[in-house]
């Protein structure tokens, strides 16, 4: 099949889309599919069987640090000579219109996917006011589509309550080899926590760091708990203002991670916290899972389902510092307990697998295909 997709985010970025996108892409080369991919320009001219289209860039208020593109017409010479079966976008903002506009007037079958509560950012930004009209854009953005794939069960059901219409939930998935054959490293608990000692603990976050992540809410209970070293790993347009926020405690910013290096940080880690509650998955806690790394996270309804209402996570109010500060003695102190998040982990990964994920994705596509060719 011949696949076009138009995506807001493509390499170097390093977030959840991303991590997705180059895991499809690589399952589809394997499978003999042929991709053209429009991303911000920036990135590698290909990957994997993907033929890579970089559109000039421009920055956007909500994502300071994000390259993104505006469509434009001039992009129609590569859809004509490649002659796609079906486009898809992904999380379409401003690069995705372009999908809208060729699906309709080369009648090709479209669909989309959704990734990122844009909407629910505005109010991190103290931008309350934009919110419904945000709604409203992306919903009119999607429901062009014949088929919108969501990252959740819980993600289904907002998008349904605002609107969004053609819903259908796309699998997860995780580099199960990967993280689960990582092993701890003294040289990266140095790193993640200089100076630690044995007795202490080291409680990761994997992320862009961004205002809407929740980050700062961690900052009183380091304060109260002087064995907890507090590892941030990424970066992002708050970053300065975190290493403001958090000075004076035991916390390491160490920038981007990647890889086997990254693996190898869940591995030397005692904890994973994931303070947001704007995501619609969340693909670091599956990778934490594989790693075998026991999990906190503020409750909000993606995170619930992910972690099965604290069966395999501890789950926390994120607006009160005593709940945080309980969460963090049940995951480094309560031994059982501990032990059981551990374990529920490790089986949730295992049941995970991209190439699954990438079927069901070919399935959507071959479904919608032959719909629009009878």
């Amino acid at each position: 099949m011949k696949i076009a997709m138009f995506s807001e985010t493509f390499l170097p970025g390093t977030d959840g889309i991303v991590t997705r996108l180059c895991a499809t892409l690589e399952h589809l080369a394997e499978e003999g599919h042929e991709v053209l991919l429009f991303a911000p320009e920036g990135g590698p001219s290909h990957f994997a069987s993907a033929r890579v289209i970089g559109v000039p860039a421009f920055h956007f208020f909500l994502y300071p640090d994000k390259n993104f593109s505006l469509w434009r017409f001039g992009l129609g010479r590569y859809i004509k000579e490649f002659n796609p079966d079906i486009i898809h976008m992904l999380n379409p903002a401003f690069l995705g219109i372009g999908a809208i506009y060729y699906a309709w007037r080369f009648q090709i079958p479209l669909i989309a996917s959704y990734h990122t509560n844009v909407a629910t950012y505005a109010r991190h930004y103290k931008l309350d006011f934009l919110e419904p009209a945000l709604w409203w854009y992306f919903r009119s953005l999607h429901n062009h589509a014949k088929v919108n794939l969501c990252t959740s069960r819980a993600t289904l059901a907002e998008l349904d309550s605002h609107g969004f219409s053609n819903l259908e939930v796309w699998d997860r998935g995780v580099d199960t080899r990967l993280y689960s054959s990582a092993a701890s490293s003294e040289s990266m608990r140095q790193r993640l926590a200089p100076g630690i000692r044995d007795d202490e603990k080291i409680l990761l976050y994997v992320g862009r760091v961004a205002a809407e992540k929740g980050l700062d809410k961690l900052r009183p209970c380091l304060e109260r708990r002087q064995d907890i070293h507090l590892a941030i790993v990424g970066d992002g347009p708050y970053r300065g203002e975190l290493e403001t926020v958090f000075a004076g405690t035991r916390t390491t910013f160490t920038g981007f991670m990647h890889g086997e290096e990254l693996a190898s940080a869940y591995a030397s880690a005692d904890g994973f916290v994931f303070p947001s509650t704007t995501e619609t998955l969340g693909l670091v806690l599956f990778e934490a899972m594989a790693s075998g790394l026991p999990i906190m996270a503020a409750k909000s309804a993606p995170s619930r389902e992910v972690l099965e209402d604290g069966n395999a996570g501890v789950l926390f109010d994120p607006q009160s510092t005593d709940s945080i500060l309980l969460a963090m003695d049940e995951l480094f102190y309560n031994e059982t307990r501990r032990q059981s998040l551990q374990r529920r982990g490790r089986e949730i990964a295992a049941g995970l697998d991209w190439r699954q994920s990438t079927r069901q994705l070919m399935d959507q596509y071959e479904k919608l295909f032959q719909t629009m060719a009878v």
